[in-house]
């Protein structure tokens, strides 16, 4: 079985997000962007490389004329310039030029140091992407957002680069942690509640059957998230209006990740900032209580977590005037004025953020 989704820019096609089950597809895909005569470099960690780079590495040595690899440590601290000059060094060490590609293997971090890496290469190279974790499919594999983290400042360096292609193999969500699928549900959920409050029903009603991880299932819903994105950023490929509703839950999520230095996965942090703006949105009249408690209950289902301990709401605030998305000294925050329907407001107040984040204090 294979889904698959054209995505457009300006008028025309892109690159293809291929859905399948396992990763016997990929050598075709790779074969129609012309790389017999290219060297690549496979990206990854040091958790998804055991599992995936051989056999992504086979498949690649068929079609290419050299495969090699580049592997750092796991995880968002890893995630800055140092691991990219080591990528950098790597990749010239190895004489790759222009026609050559980078490969992403691997989650979020993965994709956006690969992806960060091939934008700024000799002024830019080619690269794939290949997702691992369900936060990745959904989110961060599309749309050509790359970037690493400098400082405690989260993707504060970064640019659009888009793939050439995202390949996700669906069943590498059997290998993954419980609390790594957790988190992917939170940009899941999140697609919903800004553009398709029908997929958001449909998420609650087989809860089951994803958390069972169903891969049918699974497809269904990536798929489904995938075409919410697609349709955010081409109709704003550079973040200029409507894309900015993707960061729902993000101007508190980011804040409190950084509070928890990082210790927090970025999908919980992102639920528990939507369920806090969600507060916000009924404190506005927007949304019902109900609805508000069916949302928490949900999250709950896919074992989220709902309130963060000792949050220091102060410093929460203070954060959020950091954030990348600030536009003119101000917070563009993102408010539901219904399930399924976000809105850009650019007058919510410090005491309005308090109130949202009264509510996830635990």
């Amino acid at each position: 079985m294979e889904k698959r989704i054209t995505v457009y820019g300006y008028g025309r096609p892109i690159y293809d997000i291929v859905l399948s089950t396992a990763f016997e597809g990929l050598k075709e895909e790779i074969k129609k962007l012309d790389v017999q005569d290219r060297r690549v470099c496979i990206v990854t960690d040091s958790i998804v490389g055991p599992l995936y780079l051989e056999e992504v590495e086979t498949i690649f040595s068929a079609c290419c004329k050299q495969v090699i690899s580049f592997q750092f440590h796991e995880g968002e601290s890893h995630k800055n310039l140092k691991t990219v000059e080591n990528l950098y060094e790597t990749l010239i060490l190895h004489h790759f030029d222009r026609k050559d590609m980078l490969v992403a293997l691997g989650g979020g971090v993965v994709g956006d140091l690969c992806g960060y890496g091939a934008a700024t290469y000799l002024r830019g190279i080619s690269f794939i992407q290949i997702p691992t974790t369900l936060l990745s499919q959904v989110d961060s594999s599309i749309g050509g957002k790359t970037g690493v983290d400098f400082a405690s400042y989260k993707n504060m360096v970064g640019a659009f680069h888009m793939p050439k292609l995202v390949y996700t193999n669906v069943s590498t969500l059997l290998t993954l942690p419980d609390k790594q699928f957790s988190s992917g549900m939170g940009e899941i959920i999140k697609h919903g509640l800004i553009k398709d409050v029908v997929y958001y029903q449909w998420l609650r009603d087989h809860s089951q059957q994803i958390r069972n991880r169903d891969l049918d299932i699974c497809m269904e819903m990536i798929w489904g998230s995938d075409e919410i994105k697609r349709k955010t950023v081409e109709a704003d490929p550079l973040e200029r209006g409507e894309r900015a509703l993707l960061n729902f839950g993000h101007t508190l999520g980011h804040a409190i990740e950084k509070w928890k230095d990082f210790q927090m996965l970025h999908g919980h942090c992102v639920a528990v900032g939507a369920l806090a703006a969600a507060w916000m949105s009924h404190d506005r009249g927007m949304i019902s209580e109900e609805e508000v408690l069916g949302l928490k209950q949900m999250m709950e289902e896919f074992q989220m977590p709902t309130a963060v301990l000792g949050l220091d709401m102060e410093q929460i605030i203070k954060a959020t005037k950091n954030d990348k998305k600030m536009d003119g000294g101000t917070i563009r925050f993102i408010l539901l004025q219904a399930m399924g329907q976000a809105v850009i407001d650019s007058q919510v107040t410090e005491e309005e953020m308090r109130r949202g984040l009264l509510r996830v204090l635990e």
